[in-house]
């Protein structure tokens, strides 16, 4: 999360240029400031906290985490200087379609060493039995298995491309062959090991043919390919694959949430920013924000906070304006699915960056009142002041510096209401609870200015592969009715 808000925050400093690199600045500032995992001490076999299937949009994230440590080259390795037995040690290699004599069948790889390369990736020399190539060999003898991690152009990738660790293989074989252009290359058979997860690689391979062909790649399973009939922008499906449980067709899709009409009456007169062309640093809604917009060119999230202010209704800036972002609804294509372990939960079928907009948890607005009465009733609500506070982590760069000094925000009355989705929902109802979550609640405004009735918009905290779950902290149990955010 340090590592995102950072290149976020250094692209934006860098400003609209060619080919700005908020990536090599991020992981140079964590190296200075000791932040890279692993660096002195590194890591035969699988990474702390690094999963199979995770993504990366950079190499440089690559190096941070400690999962391959070579800013350029495909094979990483301990030394000899750093090796037990003084022998170099392959620790991990990059798959990414660089030497024309690869093979990469999934869970076998015919792996071609380094080096005997030009400028321009051709091969014209003859490798050598040498840094990683040997180190490959040594692995081979001593059985000791190396890191996979797979790397290829990408669409909706912030680089272009994507990087996904595809978990530990073992060296079965190795030899020296004439490769396609004519001089000597050395090549290594790979072979997955069993019992790990799915390959990420094959994950995001799955997921882009459910896109666009659900009932091919699964015939069996899907209950909708519609459940919001519409009502969105891209469709969400619907899947159960373990029992007969068809509930979430039952109710009616809701794509924001209803609010009493007082909340657009209260609040003071309606105001807007004079922007015709867009917001910029001096405008009405940037100072509301604390004197800078909350996003970034692309709609990521830059920085947490208690509320942000969108433009709306009174604001004279056009629908691209770089302040109108989560009013616009889902872009990611969600199928809402039934898990073992968690009975319903949501995925996505897209790859989400770190800090993207995903959708707006949405119920009917309630007063405490009319929440006790529901809560008698057994209804299922939803209470917003309950949602753990995971919008302050984001953004938050005080690891990186002594010196840094959190922003200081107005802060905004407590919020007193509930939301019922006992009867209208939307797709964010389903998303399970975790105290590890990988999305976060941010609450903003931009229909009224109503400070107690805010939208709960939900914004990734990570790097989110398709078809991994998505999940909330729904917080603590208060003292209203000592339950957690959501409760039926």
């Amino acid at each position: 999360m340090v590592y995102d808000s950072l290149r976020i925050f250094s692209m934006m400093e860098e400003g609209l240029g060619r080919r700005p690199r908020g990536d090599l600045k991020a992981a140079s500032v964590m190296r200075d400031r000791g932040l890279w995992l692993n660096r002195d001490k590194r890591i035969v076999g699988s990474i702390p906290g690094v999963y199979v299937g995770d993504l990366f949009f950079f190499r440089m994230e690559l190096c941070v985490v400690g999962l391959h440590g070579q800013i350029q080259a495909g094979i990483d390795y301990l030394p000899a200087s750093q090796s037990s037995n003084g022998e170099p040690i392959a620790t991990s290699i990059i798959v990414s379609g660089g030497y024309e004599d690869d093979e990469d069948a999934g869970d076998v790889i015919i792996y071609t060493g380094q080096g005997g390369q030009d400028k321009h990736s051709r091969q014209c020399f003859h490798q050598k039995l040498e840094g990683g190539n040997l180190a490959l060999e040594r692995s081979m003898h001593y059985g000791i298995e190396v890191r996979v991690i797979r790397g290829f152009k990408y669409q909706g990738s912030a680089s272009g491309k994507v990087y996904v660790y595809d978990g530990l293989y073992r060296i079965l074989d190795s030899w020296f062959d004439v490769g396609k252009s004519g001089f000597g290359v050395y090549k290594y058979k790979l072979m997955r090991m069993d019992n790990q997860p799915q390959m990420g690689s094959a994950i995001l391979r799955f997921a882009e043919n459910l896109r666009t062909r659900p009932l091919t790649v699964r015939p069996v399973g899907y209950i909708s390919l519609d459940i919001s009939m519409k009502k969105e922008k891209v469709p969400v499906f619907l899947y159960n694959d373990i029992d007969n449980d068809h509930e979430p067709m039952y109710y009616d899709y809701l794509v924001t949430t209803v609010f009493p009409p007082y909340a657009y009456h209260h609040g003071g007169n309606g105001t807007g920013c004079d922007c015709v062309s867009g917001c910029f640093d001096d405008c009405l809604c940037t100072m509301k924000n604390g004197g800078e917009i909350a996003y970034d060119q692309n709609g990521i999230l830059l920085r947490g906070k208690p509320l942000i202010f969108e433009c709306g209704t009174h604001c004279r800036c056009p629908p691209t304006c770089r302040n109108r972002v989560s009013q616009k609804g889902v872009r990611n294509r969600f199928e809402v699915f039934r898990s073992r372990e968690t009975g319903w939960g949501v995925r996505s079928l897209d790859l989400i960056q770190a800090g993207a907009f995903i959708c707006e948890y949405a119920g009917v607005v309630l007063t405490r009142e009319q929440a006790q009465v529901f809560t008698m009733n057994g209804d299922s609500l939803v209470y917003p002041n309950r949602f753990a506070d995971r919008w302050a982590e984001w953004g938050d760069l005080s690891q990186i510096s002594s010196d840094y000094v959190r922003p200081v925000y107005p802060s905004i009355p407590p919020l007193d209401f509930a939301m019922d989705v006992s009867r209208m929902r939307n797709v964010a109802c389903y998303m399970s609870q975790s105290s590890s979550p990988n999305v976060l609640v941010q609450f903003v405004l931009y229909d009224h200015n109503n400070l107690l009735f805010p939208h709960l918009m939900l914004f990734a905290m990570e790097n989110i592969p398709p078809l991994r779950e998505l999940s909330l902290d729904y917080g603590v149990a208060d003292e209203w009715t000592g339950k957690l955010a959501i409760c039926n």
